[in-house]
Parts: structure tokens; C-alpha cells; sequence
């Protein structure tokens, strides 16, 4: 039995009951992880390796670094991947346990507002990541970063730092500031067909 609820489970998350979410799959599951695992490596993997300021000292940089990234950018947006996926691995496993199939998800109106509520604490959460993100990182990424090293040393004060690969870095973020727009707006859409082919089961009945 324990082997048909991770099979109802794996099913349900491949294949949400609407177009839209299973779109939505393919986006989030092909693109935006394959662009974060694989790009996002070759654009951060190395950045403190490089961030270098002036005087060159390894203890200075590295603490100038931690000031610049509190959160290295690929930890964030992996933990943003994770929370905005448990909704709905939720509501799936819900339904596996309760062996309820896709199509009656939309049949049965107490299914239809469980689903809706998972869908909609997805654009909760991808509205939190973004606000944290341009808090953390901002739209853009300068080549210089002024460090404030006093606590460090008294004769370091304010120490100019060099950004690697900024361009690029600017480049990445308005990538994952798009993705997160993509997803907020596949969710909205989500919740427009799942509404839209409610009314419809209603006006059959």
C-alpha cells in the first residue's frame, strides 16, 4: 500500500490536474533548476575566491565578503525552490493518502479550495522570496563595493572591494527576478483555469 501512495504522490506532482500547473511543472522543474544549477555555479561558484580588497588580505576579504553576501545568492534561491515546492507536495501527498485522482480534484469542491489554497501560499511565498531578494541583492550588481572594516581593524575604516564578474552577475539576477515573475503569473493563470473549468463541471451539472 505504502508503494501506491509514493506512486499517487509522484504522479500528482508530475501531473497537476490543470494545463497550466503542468506547465508550470516543466517550468520550474526543467528550466528554472537546470538555469540555477548549472549557470548559477559557473556565475557564483568561484566569487569569493576572487572578491579581493584593498589592502589584499585574506582575512580582510573574507570579512568584507560576508558583509557584501550575508547569503551566498545560490543558497538563497535553492531555498527558495524548496519552500515554494512544499504547498504543493502537501496537497499531493494529502491526495495520495486519500487516493483521490487528478480529475476529481476539480470535481469535488472541498478538493478544488485545498488545491486553490496550496496555489496561492506558492505566490505567497515567491512574493517574500522576491522582496527578500531585492533586499539582499538588489537589480543590480556594482563593481565596487565600499566595506565598512572598522570593527575588523580602526585602520581600515572604509575599504573599497572588487566585485568579479558583476556584469554578468546583474545579467543572472534579472534572470531570476524574470523566473520569479513567470511563476507568480502561472500561478495567477492557475487559479483563473481552475475557476474557469469549475463553472464548467457546475453548468453541466
Amino acid at each position: 500500500m505504502s508503494l501506491n501512495y509514493i506512486k499517487n504522490f509522484y504522479e500528482g506532482c508530475l501531473r497537476p490536474p490543470t494545463v497550466i500547473g503542468q506547465f508550470h511543472t516543466l517550468f520550474f522543474g526543467s528550466v528554472r533548476m537546470f538555469f540555477l544549477g548549472v549557470l548559477g555555479f559557473a556565475v557564483y561558484g568561484n566569487e569569493a575566491l576572487h572578491f579581493s580588497c584593498d589592502p589584499d588580505r585574506r582575512e580582510l576579504n573574507l570579512y568584507c565578503y560576508n558583509q557584501f553576501r550575508p547569503i551566498t545568492p545560490q543558497v538563497f534561491w535553492a531555498l527558495q525552490l524548496v519552500t515554494v515546492l512544499v504547498p504543493g507536495a502537501v496537497f499531493h501527498l494529502y491526495a495520495a493518502c486519500k487516493n483521490i485522482d487528478q480529475e476529481e480534484i476539480l470535481q469535488r469542491p472541498i478538493y478544488t479550495v485545498f488545491y486553490i489554497i496550496s496555489v496561492l501560499l506558492r505566490i505567497i511565498l515567491e512574493v517574500i522570496a522576491f522582496w527578500l531578494q531585492s533586499h539582499l541583492f538588489g537589480f543590480q550588481v556594482h563593481p565596487l563595493y565600499m566595506c565598512d572594516a572598522s570593527a575588523l581593524e580602526k585602520t581600515f575604516n572604509i575599504t573599497k572591494c572588487m566585485v568579479p564578474e558583476h556584469f554578468e552577475k546583474t545579467i543572472f539576477l534579472s534572470a531570476m527576478y524574470t523566473f520569479t515573475v513567470i511563476t507568480l503569473l502561472l500561478c495567477v493563470a492557475e487559479i483563473f483555469e481552475i475557476l474557469c473549468r469549475r463553472l464548467g463541471y457546475l453548468t453541466n451539472q
